[in-house]
């Protein structure tokens, strides 16, 4: 008899589940988007319009016998989940993969893929016409997004302003003197330990000269600014506790196995991968995607009848590949002998370069 796997969240952690498993159960992935986002292009999307559609691999492609459910989830117990239409879908296993929202344009604020492309199309003509940007955030976001400015408009004055005293401070001194090294020959100002007195006066996104003043009393004049900070889990649907109870930061208990503590005892039939669990690391595609790769071989297992075994270790170190356009950037990765600093040329040739998209190409390429 087959089984029902119910993949809550079409995101990079719970895309790759689906697709794992499905050859090997009857699959329903419940998204409210019509495609898998590769999300990580967002911003090269928005200064380069032509590459956009590059982001998208619908999921009535690649799916050969899962269903996809265009719908959001409002509740959840360890039975099944009900929907926002009123829609009720049993399930034999729950995976809960519905990640986290970051300020446009990092994520796209829209469902549906022309809407997406609109808004960044949209967000492209009234930054062209801007000479200077100003970027709130000086996270891997914001750096990415600067950088992929100067590879379009060298010549446009991009300022960043963090209260943050160091840029990206968990890594290795060599790698942020690297990155600085990097942002001064692309010409990209940084204003760290300052926050601004009042937010600015427009809407992100939108061009019209304003000034703000910075905490250290500093007037900047820009054209246009973007939000580039702020993270937000998506768990809403949890809230009323019928199946697990949330961290204060809104996230989901698991086990080693990515199973979902309950009140009482361990949901074995359901799991949490990604943004949304409280393992203690960066929330970053690449670690919801190995999430992913444990919940299917654990849920594999117990198809098959076996004991699942599969388990998940955080990192000793952090791992990052921050680009600063498509051939600059730095990065970390690990190695068999630790934790690696890597030129920028690793960094175009694993990620800058195309954004994952080869990649991508080769896991949700049509059926």
């Amino acid at each position: 008899m087959s089984r029902t796997v119910v993949v809550i969240g079409g995101g990079y952690g719970g895309s790759t589940v689906a697709k794992a498993l499905d050859l090997e159960a009857d699959v329903v992935l419940i998204d409210p988007r019509e495609a898998f986002v590769n999300s990580a292009g967002s911003l090269r999307a928005l200064t380069q319009p032509g590459w956009a559609h590059n982001m998208f691999f619908p999921y009535d492609q690649w799916l050969r016998r899962g269903t996809v459910v265009r719908d959001r989830a409002v509740s959840v117990d360890p039975g099944g989940v009900t929907l926002a239409s009123g829609r009720r879908i049993e399930a034999d296993y729950l995976v809960l993969a519905t990640g986290s929202s970051y300020a446009y344009p990092a994520k796209p604020a829209s469902d549906a893929t022309d809407e997406v492309l609109d808004d960044l199309l949209r967000t492209h003509k009234e930054l062209a016409g801007s000479e200077r940007v100003l970027i709130l955030g000086a996270g891997p976001v914001g750096l990415e997004l600067a950088g992929e400015i100067k590879e379009v408009w060298p010549h446009k004055r991009v300022t960043i302003v963090d209260p943050a005293e160091q840029l990206l401070a968990a890594f290795p001194a060599e790698m942020r003197e690297e990155l600085r090294r990097q942002l001064d020959e692309l010409d990209i100002h940084l204003r760290l330990g300052a926050g601004l007195t009042a937010p600015p006066a427009t809407e992100p996104g939108q061009a019209a000269t304003f000034t703000v003043t910075t905490t250290g009393g500093e007037e900047i004049i820009a054209d246009i600014w973007f939000r580039a900070h702020g993270v937000r889990v998506n768990s809403d649907y949890l809230a009323d506790g019928q199946l697990t109870t949330r961290t204060p930061q809104g996230q989901v208990p698991v086990t080693e196995t990515l199973n979902v503590h309950g009140h009482d005892a361990v949901h074995e039939h359901v799991y949490a991968i990604g943004d949304i669990t409280d393992v203690a690391e960066a929330k970053m595609a690449g670690y919801a995607m190995q999430h992913a790769e444990v919940v299917a071989q654990n849920i594999m297992a117990h198809l098959r009848g076996e004991q699942p075994e599969a388990t998940y270790q955080p990192l000793p170190h952090p791992m990052i590949l921050l680009p600063l356009g498509p051939r600059g950037g730095v990065g970390q990765l690990p190695t068999p002998d630790g934790p690696a600093v890597v030129p920028a040329e690793t960094v175009s040739a694993y990620k800058g370069a195309d954004l994952f998209t080869g990649r991508f190409t080769e896991q949700f390429g049509a059926a």
